[in-house]
């Protein structure tokens, strides 16, 4: 079975009911970038496309375009879509909440952020958050398959990686215009080295265990 099959098939609706009788013509997309780092925030976005203008051309799942080309669709889905919003869910939310709730409270937000059009979301994954303001499904492999989605995983990648550029600015010890946050080789020795800054996750272990090594050397 294809991937694109077998997503199909693991569809979750969250309202059956509302898909049986009319199809949403005004549907936000919503995607998520940055959930395993260990250092900058989750970052969340929700698109929603107008049914009646052309289609944007040359959309993807974020991860299978260059930087190039998701920076030239960043512009061009802010200007074609009907709404778009990006969150940014920070690093003292994700250490109080864990990610995966981090990362539902910024879907939440950026659901919020689009209601005032959207008849109807659709996440990719297979979780619908808990509170949205608008029917929703889950979708499975959601940015290989939905034109709104995949503009929500452009939108989120894009809107993170130039944060984390911003961090680097801040903290170029850890060369995070290189690696984003993610627990590279280079990200794990600067870490053992300088010790975790304000901006990364607490919660995750190999932050953790950083601390907790610093606090037995200094005993």
């Amino acid at each position: 079975m294809s991937r694109r099959h077998a997503a199909a098939a693991s569809l979750a609706l969250f309202d059956g009911a509302a898909l049986a009788t009319v199809a949403p013509r005004y549907v936000a997309g919503v995607d998520e970038a940055g959930r395993g780092p260990l250092a900058g925030p989750v970052a969340v976005a929700a698109v929603v496309f107008c049914p009646d203008r052309p289609r944007l051309n040359g959309l993807d799942d974020s991860k299978q375009l260059t930087a190039i080309r998701r920076d030239q669709l960043f512009d061009r889905i802010q200007q074609r879509a009907l709404a778009f919003h990006v969150v940014m869910v920070d690093v003292t939310e994700i250490d109080t909440l864990n990610i995966y709730q981090a990362t539902m409270l910024g879907m939440r937000r950026a659901v919020e952020a689009v209601a005032h059009v959207a008849q109807f979301a659709r996440i990719d994954g297979n979780v619908v958050p808990k509170g949205l303001p608008c029917p929703a499904q889950a979708l499975v492999g959601g940015d290989a398959l939905d034109r709104a989605i995949m503009a929500a995983s452009i939108l989120a990648k894009v809107s993170r990686d130039r944060y984390m550029l911003q961090l680097h600015e801040q903290h170029p010890e850890y060369g995070f215009d290189q690696h984003k946050g993610y627990g590279t080789p280079a990200h794990l020795a600067a870490l053992r080295t300088h010790g975790p800054c304000p901006h990364h996750r607490r919660s995750f272990a190999p932050v953790r265990d950083c601390l907790d090594s610093a606090l037995v050397a200094a005993v």
